[in-house]
């Protein structure tokens, strides 16, 4: 909340009817005053009226008082100060009265209504006043004086306070709609602010799930191949030593690889991360507060994550459908029987289209590496009009114990990956086991 508005949330702390102490003391002080000046007016009221001099001060004094309810009845203070008009005393309880009565939340026509009966009456008592005093021979002016002293001395006691309380009054409920404007406005940035976290950390959820999908498909599949490659050298090292000798070389080839997609993920993330440091520093220089300008964000890691996992594609530089063969070829020197067929005209898409589609077959092949050793694979591509599909499926292991021989984990996180990069671009994603005894996983991507 707002100062202003702790402070109007606080402020009802004086007693009774009133807001705050320091209104209490001064109603009561001008109930008091007014008391006093009705009590001197009551004296020759009362030698005009023909009772004693103590009830007319006990009577000014009881009326005069009736001005400490001027914030809880308005209304019932300004009829006692037109009651008391004729007997010619109220006249401060009058002009307060009237200008409370306007500063308050009542209707107009009320306001008019009693600012109205006041003119009048203070009008005739002044015109009835001022013909005595003339007649007396205390006032030698004119007949003109009296009906302008009569209109000019009810328009003033009358008009001031009324016009005075009219503007306070807006005033006032015009603080208070800003007030409440104010607490509205930051109880809705506060709810931003909520909501904006709570994107904020949706985001950095959808990034990090988005660098370990991406360095699971770059690194996985060769380090599987890795796996395979060199328990089929340690199986064979003894018996053929030529083709030990070859194993041996796929698998430098396969770590050099490794190492290369590695090198260039972890160079775009450091230079991501640099660039992220130089703008951070920068924003420093603006009043931007330090701890947050060492921070790197995580949207440009998985940015520059997902342009390591796509090597480098702003550099056009894959992986493209057109590598299949070379990624079977790879599959198929570990000792799997592979079998691709394609279907429809071959024609290029969008780069996020195959390398989705890429990474599918991929890492569909590495699952098979790691379950089902030795399974014969097939894997189809068809291009159709609107959409490419591709489906990889294996056979049953030829031994029920191979499909762990090569002892490679598994994180569970493959499929997952898979239908996360599909169902990212639009596309259908269904993957199971077969009635063989196999595994298959289709995936279906829109081309346009």
């Amino acid at each position: 909340m707002t100062t202003t508005g702790a402070d109007h949330a606080t402020a009802l702390t004086g007693p009774w009817w009133w807001s705050r102490w320091r209104s209490a003391v001064l109603d009561v002080v001008l109930a008091l005053v007014s008391a006093l000046e009705c009590a001197a007016e009551g004296i020759p009221f009362a030698r005009d009226a023909g009772i004693p001099v103590s009830a007319g001060v006990v009577f000014g004094l009881l009326a005069g008082s009736v001005l400490v309810l001027r914030r809880k009845w308005p209304i019932a203070v300004v009829l006692v100060a037109i009651a008391i008009t004729p007997a010619q005393m109220g006249f401060l309880m009058g002009i307060v009265g009237l200008y409370t009565l306007a500063a308050a939340e009542l209707p107009r026509r009320i306001i008019v209504a009693l600012a109205g009966m006041s003119l009048v009456g203070m009008m005739i008592v002044t015109f009835v006043r001022v013909k005595q005093d003339m007649a007396r021979g205390d006032l030698t002016l004119g007949d003109w004086f009296v009906p302008f002293a009569a209109v000019a001395t009810s328009l003033g006691l009358t008009a001031p306070p009324v016009l005075l309380g009219l503007y306070v009054g807006a005033r006032r409920r015009l603080m208070e709609s800003l007030r409440e404007r104010a607490d509205s406005l930051e109880r809705e940035l506060q709810l931003l602010a909520e909501r904006a976290e709570e994107r904020a950390e949706w985001a950095r959820g959808e990034e990090r799930t988005r660098i370990a999908r991406e360095m699971h498909d770059v690194v996985a599949h060769r380090v599987s191949l890795m796996v395979v490659h060199a328990a089929a050298l340690q199986a064979v090292a003894r018996k053929d030593p030529e083709k030990a000798v070859r194993n041996a070389a796929l698998v430098g080839d396969m770590g050099r690889q490794a190492l290369t997609e590695l090198r260039e993920m972890l160079g775009v993330l450091r230079s991501g991360e640099a660039a992220q440091r130089r703008t951070a520093s920068v924003s420093a220089s603006a009043s931007v507060s330090a701890s947050a300008s060492a921070a790197v964000p995580l949207a440009a890691v998985g940015v520059a994550a997902a342009a390591a996992a796509s090597r480098m594609a702003a550099e056009e530089e894959g992986p493209w459908l057109s590598e299949l063969e070379v990624l079977i070829g790879q599959s198929a020197a570990a000792g799997m029987v592979v079998d691709l067929s394609v279907e429809g005209a071959v024609r290029s898409y969008a780069a996020e289209i195959e390398q989705t589609a890429f990474r599918v077959v991929q890492e569909a092949l590495t699952n098979v590496h790691k379950h089902a050793a030795g399974a014969k694979t097939h894997v189809r591509l068809a291009h159709r009009v609107a959409e490419i599909a591709m489906q990889v499926e294996n056979e049953p292991p030829p031994e029920p114990a191979s499909a762990g021989s090569a002892g490679l984990p598994s994180g569970g996180n493959g499929l997952v990956g898979m239908r996360e990069r599909v169902l990212g671009l639009g596309g259908v994603f269904v993957s199971g086991p077969t009635d063989a005894g196999g595994f298959r996983v289709s995936a279906v991507i829109p081309a346009v």
